[in-house]
């Protein structure tokens, strides 16, 4: 992998090269058989792996014309896909309007808020609790980010559509990973948002023999054809039930897995107190599916995922227990 030099044109530029860590100390005191790998994508500018999509969506609609100098830009964000736009377009010179529900994190809409967008929180449909985002939540989000497109003649990013959000993984945290590992990993596991970083890497690596896995909530497994009872989890960033994911649409996985709520919690948690790594709700939904392949189907092998964002995006969440 090469390393930057010199000085970057933008902080744009520093959206990518993230570093792969080995999980030792998590694999050594869980007794697991096999190796896990975590790519640190928490550390981009906007603090998640969104950043890769967002550059890459609104470099490609400035090269096809589709959105013209200083033109709004408008997306429905959980607020990550948000903060990477914001970062882009205060430094490309695109007003922004983040279209948020109530229910993500405070954290995640006020750092949109602070980078320069224009927030707009729509109410949680009925019965909706704080922190559980469902898919019915995010169809009246859609609504209202249709409409602010439509008023602002704004272009929409778009990102459970636009073909840079996969084509950011495919051709660069694909890239990354495989060099980094020295060729090594053999599995990858990643929870389903939009779907773009799991269809752009398994489209990379799935060629090179490596088994891609999609990860769902317990009670929201679309996807799978499974058990929709719990669509009210507390994974915020996905599994919004959504079985009809176009980024996922003819690629080919090795399976989906479930995890619950409490097991990303833990996840995350062992994953801070044993690695130093504080991210989020969705990277211990990934270690827990890990965890899930190394005692199963993957036993002796090496299993790369995303830390996806930052644990500071959270801290209003029961993620994090209140110690002080």
């Amino acid at each position: 992998m090469e390393t930057r030099a010199g000085v970057l044109d933008s902080v744009v530029e520093a959206m990518g090269e993230t570093p792969l860590v080995a999980l030792d100390r998590v694999v050594a005191a869980l007794g697991l058989d096999g190796r896990l790998l975590c790519k640190l994508d928490y550390l981009l500018p906007g603090f998640s792996k969104k950043d890769r999509a967002a550059r890459a969506i609104i470099e490609a609609a400035r090269a096809e014309g589709a959105l013209a100098p200083g033109q709004s830009v408008v997306e429905l964000t959980s607020g990550n896909m948000g903060t990477g736009l914001a970062i882009v377009c205060a430094v490309l010179g695109h007003p922004f309007v983040a279209v948020m529900s109530r229910g993500n994190s405070h954290e995640r809409a006020r750092m949109m808020a602070a980078l320069g967008a224009e927030v707009v929180l729509v109410p949680q449909a009925e019965g909706g609790v704080p922190g559980a985002v469902s898919g019915a939540d995010l169809a009246l989000v859609e609504a209202a980010a249709q409409r602010l497109t439509a008023e602002r003649g704004a272009f929409r990013a778009d990102q459970f559509r636009h073909p840079g959000n996969p084509a950011a993984h495919e051709f660069g945290t694909a890239a990354e990973i495989w060099a980094q590992s020295g060729h090594t990993i053999e599995a990858f596991v990643d929870f389903a948002g939009s779907g773009g970083t799991l269809g752009g890497i398994a489209l990379a690596l799935g060629p090179k023999g490596v088994r891609c896995y999609a990860v769902e909530p317990a009670g929201a497994e679309a996807l799978a054809g499974g058990d929709l009872s719990h669509p009210g989890h507390p994974i915020q960033g996905g599994g919004y039930g959504m079985a009809d994911l176009v980024h996922l649409q003819g690629v080919p996985l090795a399976g989906m897995l479930a995890v619950t709520g409490d097991e990303a919690r833990a996840a995350a948690r062992l994953l801070a107190v044993r690695e130093g790594i504080f991210a989020g709700f969705s990277t211990g939904a990934n270690l827990a599916a890990a965890i899930q392949l190394l005692r199963g189907r993957e036993a002796g092998r090496t299993v790369a995922f995303l830390a996806c964002d930052s644990g500071l995006k959270y801290l209003s969440t029961d993620l994090w227990p209140d110690l002080v």
